[in-house]
């Protein structure tokens, strides 16, 4: 038995604090915002598969950093430098999201991370080609507008 006060209370103190700190404090995704982002995934994805690289790069942050698993960080202009030639090409790749993979979690104060798994899908020699990667994006959300800082792609 514990004889001295401070040490039971010091103890008590201990694992209140220790069960407080396991506890999840994140905010949970409202239905709202969730419906916004699967929204606007698609708004940026529409404008990729048809090529409409005003609409497309409109839906970016000019501090935009991209994140790629085999190919580092990658800046603003040398993403759309990337994108202007690969819609350039004579095959035509599209973008589908993995259904039941999106997920959507607020940032308090700026915007929203949307998690999932997508694949794009294009035609070489005559066969569909199809890669299946997962990815994060970093939405800020500014003056009513949503638009993307920050994009993580890996498992390729």
């Amino acid at each position: 038995m514990i004889k001295n006060k401070s040490i039971l209370n010091y103890l008590l103190l201990f694992f209140t604090m220790a069960s407080l700190a396991q506890e999840k404090k994140a905010a949970p995704t409202t239905a709202e915002l969730f419906t916004e982002i699967e929204q606007m995934d698609k708004l940026v994805f529409d404008a990729f598969n048809n090529r409409n690289m005003p609409v497309f790069k409109a839906l970016f942050t000019e501090d935009l950093e991209w994140f790629q698993d085999n190919g580092g960080l990658l800046s603003y202009e040398t993403v759309f430098k990337n994108f202007e030639i690969m819609f350039q090409k004579e095959y035509t790749l599209t973008r589908s999201l993995v259904k039941g993979s999106l997920e959507v979690h607020p940032v308090k104060d700026y915007g929203a991370i949307e998690i999932g798994v997508h694949q794009f899908h294009h035609i070489e020699n005559g066969l569909e080609e199809i890669g299946t990667f997962k990815f994060l994006m970093i939405w800020k959300k500014k003056e009513g507008q949503w638009k993307i800082s920050r994009v993580i792609s890996y498992d390729h």
